[in-house]
């Protein structure tokens, strides 16, 4: 043992200093396509069984098309798992059975209020097949991300062009003859007889500029100014960017009129900007910019002043606010436990399958349904924060905290306005609420967010030096 090289050992622990890559080799992580495997069985068992549960509680048996229906939802999560299997083989494998129960569950909230409205008008169209046709639109730009997108590092490159054509697409629906005002809110185009709202698309576009931008200027930003009342504030150069974020939000408030779009662009990049930064100076700057322009919103707008006394005293006028004291008339309804699959009225609120379709699913799966479901989007968030603490690179890093946090206050500002804890904004639920664009850009952001998990998580590569087998070995082959 004494004449015993070191590095001979079989034991890890022995490796002597001159061979890392037998430490290196002994820690090599797992792919967890198998764990994947088995949470997409328990997601799909979760979607297609609420679809079987709706059809026995409407009509008392199970519907006609399960088998079409179930097995077009197990054809595109097998195809999604593969895609992620073959391309992104140590990304995580909890996000993509999240998401496949979330739009699972939407798929059957959608049927569900689509039988109530063809019980009481049978002309009216059904939205739930068309649901799954998005769905399988989604998938394949799913699959398309994580194909073309091989390293998410090569995004920062395009920082200000993808900036750019962000702005554009928010400013698309101000293009007379493109736009449409719908429900008080210009946020649509038009085209061939489709509506498309382009903002879905631009918050993953401005989620990059973001992160390039921030990982080019975050020593410039990190620079404390003045101090005030104990705050070390930004120096006055340093303010321009915030400022002019702040503007293109008003803008939209303004102009379009989408209180939630607004909020969300502006949370956004302070957030990522005080994790680029670290200083909880910009945090103090953001809220106050936020409540000076909401307070000159409310000044200036009716919109967001009928927001507002909505959210005050809904009851005041129940003709002006008959879509919020319905979802609350439901949600209270609903109770703990919930009426279950098919046993309540969400048909009764406006716009049920879309904006207030967390008030259908409060009143037919209760609160404790609600609460399950708004954890199971806290897990896909937790997921893509913790993506961001191990990756390597600090562009990766912002821009997987970015799409976490740009999903986290969807989610929040959805679910509060429809339970009436902040005002009402118009956003969708993230993969439940009907609508192809805000589906396709939420499964292309958790194609980004696998991207930066995979490279996250995969081995480094070998860092043993090149013996004389090695050698032999690339004489060989060439």
């Amino acid at each position: 043992m004494l004449g015993r090289d070191p590095g001979d050992g079989d034991d890890p622990m022995s490796v002597g200093v001159g061979s890392p890559s037998r430490f290196i080799s002994a820690f090599v992580p797992r792919k967890r396509r198998g764990a994947e495997l088995f949470l997409l069985l328990l997601a799909l068992m979760v979607g297609v069984g609420s679809y079987a549960l709706v059809g026995v509680g409407t009509e008392g048996e199970v519907p006609a098309d399960i088998l079409g229906y179930g097995g077009g939802l197990v054809a595109l999560a097998v195809v999604s798992h593969l895609v992620v299997r073959l391309r992104a083989p140590y990304a995580d494998p909890v996000i993509l059975p999240a998401v496949i129960a979330l739009n699972g569950i939407g798929l059957a909230m959608i049927h569900r209020i689509d039988l109530a409205r063809v019980a009481d008008d049978p002309d009216a169209g059904t939205f739930a097949t068309q649901q799954l046709v998005w769905t399988t639109v989604s998938v394949v730009c799913f699959a398309a991300t994580l194909i073309v997108i091989r390293d998410h590092r090569r995004l920062q490159a395009f920082t200000y062009t993808l900036g750019f054509v962000g702005v554009g697409l928010l400013l698309l629906p101000l293009v007379p003859g493109l736009g449409v005002n719908i429900n008080g809110a210009r946020i649509w185009i038009s085209l061939a007889g489709m509506s498309f709202q382009p903002g879905e698309i631009a918050k993953i576009c401005l989620a990059i500029f973001f992160a390039g931008y921030l990982v080019l200027n975050r020593d410039a930003l990190a620079l404390a100014g003045r101090r005030i009342l104990g705050v070390d504030l930004p120096r006055g150069r340093d303010l321009g960017p915030i400022l002019a974020m702040w503007l293109v939000s008003l803008g939209v408030l303004v102009f379009q009129r989408d209180l939630g779009s607004s909020l969300l662009f502006f949370g956004l990049f302070v957030v990522l900007l005080y994790v680029a930064t670290e200083r909880r100076y910009w945090l103090v700057v953001g809220a106050a910019l936020f409540a000076g322009g909401a307070y000159f919103g409310y000044l200036a707008f009716s919109h967001v002043q009928s927001r507002v006394e909505g959210w005050l005293d809904p009851y005041s006028d129940v003709d002006t606010y008959y879509q919020i004291v319905q979802g609350q008339y439901g949600l209270a309804w609903g109770g703990i436990l919930g009426r279950g699959w098919g046993e309540g009225n969400p048909e009764l609120t406006p716009y049920s399958w879309t904006d207030f379709i967390g008030t259908s699913l409060g009143e037919e799966l209760g609160l404790t349904g609600l609460m399950a479901i708004i954890v199971i989007y806290g897990i896909i968030v937790e997921r893509a924060l913790r993506t961001a603490l191990v990756c390597r690179d600090p562009f990766g890093k912002l821009l997987s905290v970015g799409l976490a946090v740009a999903l986290a206050l969807q989610v929040f500002v959805v679910i509060g306005g429809v339970t009436n804890l902040i005002p009402l904004t118009g956003l969708t639920t993230p993969f439940m609420s009907y609508g192809g664009s805000s589906l396709v850009a939420n499964w292309i952001i958790m194609a980004l967010i696998l991207r930066i998990s995979h490279h996250s998580r995969r081995p480094p590569p070998d860092l043993r030096t090149p013996t004389a087998d090695d050698e032999t070995q690339v004489v060989k082959m060439r």
